[in-house]
């Protein structure tokens, strides 16, 4: 029988965040199951496709993307969209950040107000910045720009931004190899609730008619040394045995928990703009 073709649309050119898939694939576990598995990049088409758009229009069977992506689908004006699904979670810790150049002397959220925030452009991404800010005691009024997708950090780097929103594994590492200090603000750490992210997620026509459970792990059977090292690369449990969230219960708790915050890789916001958030009255007000 010839294998199943899958597709997996990435949120990011690959890097650390993708190493369970790539070793999985490398080590031959999706063709012991059967599937002829494909990663793309959405560096491809310069990320002028989001990967939850690929799993909607069907050119992705599963795409990693935010968490919010799905909440977003489900929330939809309108209700044109798909009611796309979480059904696993990337990564088992919270490895995301708003961050800041140690240099920049902006260490808390509070020194943002008046300040450039380069943003991804997604639909939530503005106000949870923005309300991290609240929280920690500023107004919430900054100047948002939306440069060219996949050079988002550079703005950071060049001093063309204040701030932008990256992934300690990633772009935190890059910057500790070039001997740059980071100011890193966790969303857990400014109280701000948040659900596991990435997530790998699938149209809900893909999964009518799925097996209910999945199966065995192979590196498990396989080697449980080669398990502890994927384990450790990729932060997650085991290759081939993400967290399922199969429930109700569990998909809420992809909603409300907060692990592992990430909504840059979604959006379709290509140009460079800037526009400036002004907080809303009841922030004003306190309320």
């Amino acid at each position: 029988m010839s294998p199943t073709p899958i597709t997996v649309a990435l949120d990011w050119s690959p890097n650390t965040n993708h190493t369970g898939f790539y070793i999985a694939k490398a080590q031959g576990l999706y063709a012991d199951a059967g599937l002829d598995v494909k990663l793309l990049s959405p560096h491809v088409d310069e990320y002028k496709t989001t990967p939850a758009s690929r799993v909607e229009d069907g050119t992705a069977t599963f795409a990693i993307c935010p968490s919010e992506s799905v909440i977003s689908f489900h929330t939809h004006p309108g209700g044109g969209k798909p009611k796309i699904q979480g059904v696993a979670a990337v990564l088992a810790d919270s490895t995301s950040a708003v961050v800041t150049l140690a240099s920049s002397g902006l260490d808390r959220p509070a020194k943002l107000d008046g300040k450039t925030y380069a943003s991804y452009g997604a639909r939530y991404e503005g106000r949870i910045v923005q309300q991290m800010i609240v929280n920690d005691g500023g107004k919430g009024t900054y100047t948002e720009s939306t440069p060219p997708m996949l050079g988002i950090w550079n703005t950071l780097l060049k001093g063309e931004a204040d701030a932008t929103w990256v992934f300690m594994g990633w772009e935190g590492v890059e910057a500790k190899l070039k001997g740059l200090d980071l100011n890193a603000f966790g969303l857990e750490q400014y109280k701000i609730p948040y659900g596991y992210s990435p997530l790998l997620v699938a149209h809900p026509d893909t999964l009518r008619g799925a097996r209910a459970e999945p199966p065995r792990p192979a590196c498990a059977e396989r080697d449980p040394h080669h398990r502890t090292a994927v384990m450790r690369a990729s932060g997650s449990r085991c290759v081939g045995r993400l967290r399922c969230c199969r429930s109700k219960q569990q998909q809420s708790c992809h909603m409300g928990r907060q692990r592992g915050c990430h909504m840059r890789r979604h959006h379709s916001c290509h140009m460079h703009n800037t526009k400036t958030m002004e907080a809303p009255a009841w922030m004003a007000a306190g309320s």
